[in-house]
C-alpha cells in the first residue's frame, strides 16, 4: 500500500502527529515548522449550560449541574476564591445561550474533500485542521467536541464568577486569553456566540475587578487612616503625658491594634510605623528622664531624713521642754520639704523620727501632767491665803500690815498656779494689799508734824496779810490795801485745804 493510500486512513494534525481512527497519537519526528495542535484525545464534559442537549434554561437539570460547580482538575480553576461576592453577570454573559456543537457539528462548519476542515466565522470561513482518518462527520464531530470543551471552560468561568466562588482577576486574563484564542481555536461550533459569552463574562469580571479595587481602596484608606490617628496619638502622647503606667498601658494597647491593621501598601505603613515608633521611643526617653530624676531626688531625700531622723533621735531625751517642742515642729517642716525617699526606705525613716518624736511628747506630757497637778494645789492652797487675807483688820494699820506681810510670804512660797487662775488669784492679792495701804496712809496722814506746821503757818501768814491791809487802809494806801487783802485770801484757801487734809486722816 502506497502513503497516499495510507492517509486516507489516517488524519493529519497540522504539528505532523498522525491520528488514527481511534484519535489516538503516533509519535513522530518533530516537523521543522510546527503548526497548531488541533486534535487531543476526547474528554467527557459535564452537562452543558445555558442551553445544552435536552436541558432546558432554569431546569433542575440545569440547577444541578451549577450547584455540581466546575471540575477540580480543569486547567482553568482560579487558584483561590475572591473575598467579596461580585456582582450578577450582565446580559452579555448569562442571555446569550451557546449551543453545544457536537450534536449538529455541520451547522457550524463542513469538512473538504482534500480533509481541510472549516468552521463558520462572522467573517466567513476558516481552515481548523485537517482529517484523515474517517469520515468527514467523524472530523466534524471531533473538532465539534474541541469546541464543546472550550464552552464547558467559558461557561465554568461564567457560573463561579456569578456565584461568587472565582477570583475576578484570576478570572478576568482567563477569560481574555480565551476570547483571544477563538481566532485561531482548532474548533468547530458557534464561535460568534462562545465571544459574545466570554464578552460578558470580562465586562462582569471587569466590573468585579473594579469593585474589589475600590473596597481595597476604601479598606486601605481606612486602615491608613486609622493609623494616622494612633500615630498621632502616640505623638501626643509622647509629648504631653505624664501619668506615666497610664500612658505606658495606652502605648502597649495602640501597638496591638496596630498589628490588627492590614491593607496598607509597604511605603504608607513603614512611614506610619516610623512616626509611631519614633513617638514610642520620645515617651520612653522622657519616662526614664523622669524616673532617674525621681531616683536623684529620691536619694536626697533619704541622705536629708536620715539627718532629720538621728537629731530627733538626739532630742528625744530633753527636759527644755519648749525650745524642744519647737525645734521638733521645725523637723517635721524640713522632713515634708525633704521629699520623698524609695517607699522602704522612706517607711523605715519615718518610724525612726515618728518614735522619737512620740517619745520626747510623751514625756513633756507626762510632765505637764504632773506639773498641772501641783499647779492646781498651788492655786487651792493660794485661794485658802486669800480667804485669810482678806479678813484682816485694818483698825490697827500696823497690825494690819504685820499681817500682810506674812501672807505674802506664805504666798510666795508656795509657787505657780495654772495660767488660767493666775489673773484672779493677783486681783484678789492686789485688793488685799490696797487695803492694808490705806489703811497705814490715813494713820500717816493723822500723825504728821509737818502738816499741822504746815497749817500753822497758813494762819500766821494770812494773819500777817490782814494786818497790812488795815494798816495801809488807816494810812489811806487804798491800793496797797487791796493787794495785801488780795493775797491774804489766797493763804486763807490754803490754809482751809490744809485743815481739811489734816481733818480727813
Amino acid at each position: 500500500m502506497s502513503e497516499q493510500h495510507q492517509g486516507a486512513h489516517t488524519a493529519a494534525e497540522p504539528d505532523g502527529t498522525q491520528l488514527d481512527g481511534t484519535d489516538q497519537p503516533r509519535p513522530q519526528p518533530p516537523s521543522p515548522s510546527p503548526g497548531p495542535v488541533v486534535a487531543e484525545p476526547h474528554r467527557p464534559r459535564p452537562p452543558a449550560l445555558h442551553g445544552g442537549p435536552g436541558v432546558e434554561p432554569g431546569s433542575e437539570d440545569e440547577l444541578d449541574a451549577v450547584a455540581a460547580g466546575p471540575s477540580p482538575t480543569h486547567p482553568h480553576e482560579p487558584a483561590h476564591e475572591p473575598a467579596h461576592p461580585v456582582p450578577a453577570p450582565p446580559p452579555a454573559a448569562s442571555g446569550h445561550a451557546v449551543a453545544p456543537a457536537s450534536p449538529h457539528p455541520e451547522r457550524w462548519g463542513r469538512v473538504d474533500p482534500d480533509g481541510t476542515v472549516y468552521v463558520n466565522t462572522a467573517d466567513g470561513e476558516r481552515s481548523v485542521g485537517s482529517w484523515q482518518a474517517g469520515e468527514p462527520a467523524e472530523g466534524l464531530a471531533h473538532f465539534a467536541r474541541r469546541f464543546d470543551d472550550v464552552l464547558t471552560e467559558a461557561e465554568l468561568l461564567a457560573t463561579r464568577l456569578s456565584a461568587g466562588g472565582a477570583d475576578p482577576k484570576h478570572t478576568l486574563s482567563s477569560a481574555r486569553t480565551l476570547r483571544e484564542s477563538l481566532t485561531e481555536a482548532h474548533v468547530v461550533g458557534d464561535l460568534v456566540g462562545l465571544s459574545a459569552l466570554l464578552d460578558g463574562v470580562v465586562a462582569q469580571a471587569e466590573q468585579a475587578v473594579g469593585t474589589q479595587r475600590a473596597e481595597r481602596d476604601a479598606a486601605r484608606n481606612a486602615a491608613v487612616a486609622r493609623k494616622e490617628t494612633l500615630a498621632a496619638e502616640a505623638e501626643t502622647l509622647s509629648v504631653e503625658a505624664t501619668q506615666w503606667k497610664q500612658a505606658g498601658d495606652r502605648f502597649k494597647a495602640i501597638l496591638d491594634e496596630w498589628r490588627t491593621i492590614r491593607g496598607i501598601d509597604r511605603k504608607t505603613d513603614e512611614a506610619l510605623w516610623k512616626r509611631f515608633s519614633k513617638a514610642r521611643e520620645a515617651f520612653n526617653r522622657r519616662r526614664g528622664s523622669h524616673f532617674a530624676d525621681l531616683d536623684r531626688q529620691r536619694s536626697g531625700a533619704r541622705a536629708r531624713k536620715e539627718e532629720l531622723a538621728l537629731e530627733a533621735e538626739k532630742l528625744a531625751d530633753s527636759d527644755d521642754w519648749g525650745p524642744t517642742a519647737a525645734r521638733f515642729r521645725d523637723l517635721m517642716t524640713e522632713w515634708k520639704a525633704a521629699g520623698r525617699a524609695q517607699k522602704d526606705a522612706d517607711d523605715t525613716l519615718w518610724q525612726r523620727f515618728r518614735t522619737a518624736q512620740d517619745a520626747f511628747f510623751a514625756r513633756r506630757s507626762q510632765n505637764f501632767a504632773e506639773r498641772d497637778a501641783e499647779f492646781d494645789a498651788n492655786a487651792a492652797a493660794k485661794r485658802s491665803l486669800l480667804d485669810e487675807a482678806e479678813k484682816i483688820d485694818t483698825g490697827d494699820p500696823d497690825a494690819a500690815r504685820a499681817a500682810l506681810r506674812n501672807v505674802q510670804e506664805r504666798w510666795e512660797a508656795i509657787g505657780k498656779v495654772p495660767r488660767d487662775d493666775i489673773r484672779p488669784l493677783e486681783a484678789r492679792m492686789r485688793a488685799v494689799e490696797e487695803k492694808v495701804r490705806e489703811a497705814v496712809d490715813r494713820q500717816w496722814r493723822r500723825t504728821d508734824p509737818e502738816a499741822e506746821a504746815r497749817v500753822a503757818q497758813f494762819r500766821e501768814r494770812v494773819a500777817q496779810f490782814e494786818a497790812q491791809a488795815a494798816k495801809a487802809r488807816a494810812a489811806g494806801d487804798a491800793r496797797r490795801a487791796q493787794q495785801a487783802d488780795a493775797q491774804a485770801e489766797q493763804w486763807r484757801e490754803w490754809l482751809a485745804t490744809a485743815e481739811q487734809a489734816v481733818q480727813h486722816r
